[in-house]
């Protein structure tokens, strides 16, 4: 645990600056670097760890991960971004990043609440419903594609520098940052989840707690990386950019590769999920950004979590 962390931390400060220097190389905005290549990058353990567990018919585990990471990275990793160095939000952001994040959200809760939305016997992910995930990811990409081209437009030369700039050296950086990064996660997650079961806790609290919290790493040492650069773009659209990933390609892939059966109890956390993407939009709408007070309120409200999902456990 203690080399996966180390690895986290050091892959992170390499990967945060090898992407923002990509994104001068590229001539498109940090905050779409964030939402696309640091995201999916940083949502690579949960990936790794739902699809496995789903693999291995501990479905509980699968989506207990993604609802557990999602909401560790809407309250403890923004809020802790945000106490270091408060987060400029985009009006394109708000706008459009934020509600898809809430959207998917949303969709993820009617597609698997089978029995109260279709009468059956037991609620579950089905492969249509990883197909409709996956074609909600396809519509983002094209979105998010569509505005970096019209950036490279609008923009000139002189507005993204390259000076001192290689793409060699930088996406050697970049490449062997998400490497720690991943490698870290799956340390730490390995052997954090062996601990948690030998100390009884079930599949559903190791999902939300031990493996979310484990998975999310990457996220948080990459988003306070970012922070402490002053990346705010970067640390907020890793953020947004991870939990859209998480719900649409994570839980997407998973339930496509075999279906995966959903415990009641994960239901609440969904809508806690749903309730602290608002009230990040919120916080996100207060003079365009998300202060040291707002991620104080964020970082609290994870505790708060915590402590309940441990209580009903």
């Amino acid at each position: 645990m203690v080399v996966g962390f180390a690895l986290l931390v050091k892959g992170a400060d390499w990967f945060v600056d090898g992407s923002s220097n990509i994104a001068k190389l590229l001539r498109v905005p940090p905050i779409l670097i964030g939402l696309t290549i640091v995201a999916l990058g940083t949502s690579s353990p949960e990936a790794t760890v739902s699809i496995i567990a789903a693999l291995q018919g501990t479905a509980d585990v699968s989506i207990g991960n993604v609802v557990g990471s999602n909401i560790f990275n809407i309250t403890l990793t923004v809020g802790l971004a945000a106490f270091i160095f408060p987060l400029r939000v985009q009006n394109e952001t708000i706008k459009k990043e934020i509600p898809f994040t809430l959207l998917a959200s949303v969709a993820l809760l009617i597609l698997m609440s089978d029995v109260f939305l279709q009468g059956l016997s037991s609620n579950m992910i089905t492969r249509s419903d990883g197909f409709i995930l996956l074609l909600f990811l396809t519509i983002f990409m094209y979105y998010i594609i569509e505005v970096g081209l019209k950036s490279r437009k609008e923009s000139s030369e002189e507005d993204f520098s390259n000076e001192d700039i290689s793409w060699g050296k930088n996406g050697l950086i970049t490449i062997i940052g998400l490497a720690g990064i991943i490698g870290g996660g799956q340390l730490v997650v390995t052997n954090a989840t062996e601990i948690a079961y030998s100390l009884g806790m079930s599949e559903t609290l190791v999902g939300l707690t031990i493996v979310a919290i484990g998975t999310s790493l990457p996220e948080l040492v990459t988003s306070i990386s970012a922070a402490l650069k002053k990346e705010s773009e970067i640390a907020l659209g890793n953020i947004v950019g991870s939990n859209i990933f998480n719900i649409l390609f994570v839980l997407g892939a998973s339930s496509v590769i075999t279906p995966l059966a959903v415990n009641e109890k994960i239901f609440t956390d969904i809508w806690l999920m749903i309730i602290l993407t608002v009230l990040l939009l919120i916080f996100s709408r207060t003079k365009y950004r998300i202060g040291r007070k707002e991620g104080l309120v964020l970082a609290l409200f994870y505790i708060a979590y915590m402590v309940y999902i441990i209580i009903r456990n």
